[in-house]
């Protein structure tokens, strides 16, 4: 065993952090990640481990606490601030033990250099959200903590709040913290963050406890569930009493371990996407990955297709129906799923852009009756009924089931899996000159160790070129059914 796990075991027992004898923790190679693994073989339900909250580093625990409420700070700002400050008091920081286990930075595309970005994730779903992340946060260190420096109430040492260790702390926050209650937020938990994902594999989940206390003034024992984007949230109480002191988080076994074998927690059902952005990693075949296609794609091939005047008429008909995409800052898209299933309201605005003139016409004079219904399933089946001479008997196909693939079914008429063909291959574009099998060549030839970012981006442009292929496979196959 490192000196480092050595050093940061004594620092567990000291902040009376409880770890079972049967948890092996061990380190991948010298001076990288470290891991989780089961000395013996572990039940549904055995604890173990114990992690009282005053142990976990949060803006409530940290000495940057008055710095951060006077500056009125919040979120993962307030905590990346609370991370660099206890960072900068080196050995005197109460988290001195934990710290030094972490490394400076985790290998998110946050901190890769621009011409990384550029080269590794062009076409990506990746590829604008990194660049957006790098300026928004640099707004926020400008704003927020660039004048802690020079006139907040701590003096504060420019090396350790500078912006690359702003960045850096960033990735931790995204890859390590955990959201643990109402009063303390999101914080850094020590032994909890070194438990390592795997897609449908938690063996180990974490619950609230309430330490023995002599104090009468117990909150109520009320659980519940908290939600965190960057890592997966503990059930805890909702109402920690002030400085959270009498309360622990458990670690519970949820999935046998066998003896030997890695125990793996869970950051949720998360696609490669998420994976590499937030913590700096990729999964082969990942059944969560998803591909967007965004509308200004979809209006660019319907204004190059027939004209931008129909284009509009025909957007803001399908918006007057209540349809809309996803939407992410400034942009707003439609998902494709792992088979290459398109989202529902991508072929509602496909099939009323490729509606012929008269067709159209007669559908905006139909309007009231479409607006008037509230449910996805009524708006297609009333959408057909009006729009096809032949409605009635297309909506034989359902047999009554108001099943998301039925109603898809009747929208899939030869136009609309055109478009779908040519969408695909305008969304292929941005990939570049080279084909998936290029990309699946270098992926094999690469080493996920030595070439990690390469590797990772590799993986990452596969799973969604292979979304792509699976996109036209739907398209093709659904229009050879419409011929029979």
């Amino acid at each position: 065993m490192s000196r480092r796990l050595r050093s940061f075991k004594r620092w567990m027992r000291s902040h009376g952090i409880e770890c079972s004898d049967a948890l092996e923790l061990a380190e991948e190679a010298p001076g990288r990640g470290v891991f989780v693994a089961a000395l013996c073989g572990l039940k549904e339900g055995d604890l173990v481990a114990t992690i009282p909250k005053s142990a976990c580093l949060t803006t409530r625990t940290s000495g940057a606490r008055p710095l951060i409420e006077g500056a009125a700070l919040g979120g993962c700002l307030a905590l990346a601030v609370a991370l660099m400050y206890e960072r900068s008091l080196g050995p005197g920081s109460p988290w001195y033990g934990y710290l030094r286990l972490l490394p400076d930075r985790e290998c998110v595309p946050l901190v890769w250099s621009a011409s990384e970005v550029e080269e590794l994730l062009a076409g990506t779903e990746l590829d604008k959200t990194v660049k957006e992340d790098k300026a928004c946060l640099y707004e926020d260190w400008k704003e927020s903590i660039e004048p802690l420096i020079h006139t907040g109430p701590l003096k504060l040492d420019p090396h350790y709040f500078g912006l690359e260790q702003y960045f850096s702390a960033k990735t931790l926050i995204s890859s390590r913290s955990f959201e643990i209650d109402s009063y303390h937020g999101s914080g850094m938990v020590p032994l909890a963050d070194l438990f390592n994902h795997k897609t449908g594999a938690e063996n180990v989940h974490f619950t609230n406890a309430a330490l023995p206390s002599d104090s009468d003034d117990e909150s109520a024992d009320n659980i519940s569930d908290a939600s965190s984007s960057s890592r997966p949230s503990m059930e805890v109480n909702s109402n920690s009493p002030a400085g959270g002191k009498d309360e622990a988080l458990e670690m519970i076994v949820v999935r046998e371990v066998d003896a030997g074998a890695e125990v793996f927690n869970t950051y949720g059902l998360v696609g490669n996407a998420a994976l590499l952005h937030r913590y700096g990693f990729t999964e082969l075949d990942n059944p969560f990955d998803i591909i967007n296609i965004d509308l200004a794609l979809v209006t660019k091939w319907s204004s190059y297709k027939f004209s931008n005047r129909r284009t509009r008429s025909r957007l803001s008909t399908w918006r007057k129906l209540n349809y809309s995409g996803c939407t992410s800052q400034d942009s707003e898209y439609f998902e494709i799923s792992y088979n290459g299933e398109p989202q529902l309201e991508l072929l509602v605005l496909l099939y009323i852009i490729t509606l012929v003139e008269s067709t159209f016409e007669k559908l905006k004079m139909m309007m009231d009756t479409l607006e008037s219904t509230y449910d996805c399933f009524s708006s297609v089946v009333e959408l057909i009924k009006i729009t096809r001479s032949n409605g009635c008997k297309d909506l034989k196909i359902i047999n009554g089931q108001k099943e998301p693939e039925d109603l898809k079914k009747l929208l899939l008429t030869e136009s609309v899996c055109c478009a779908l063909l040519a969408l695909a291959d305008s969304r292929e574009s941005l990939y570049g000159s080279n084909s998936l099998e290029d990309d699946l060549k270098k992926l094999s030839n690469c080493c996920c160790i030595s070439e990690r970012k390469l590797y990772h981006s590799l993986v990452l442009r596969v799973s969604e070129r292979k979304i792509l292929r699976r996109l036209r496979a739907y398209a093709t196959r659904s229009s050879k059914k419409r011929k029979l």
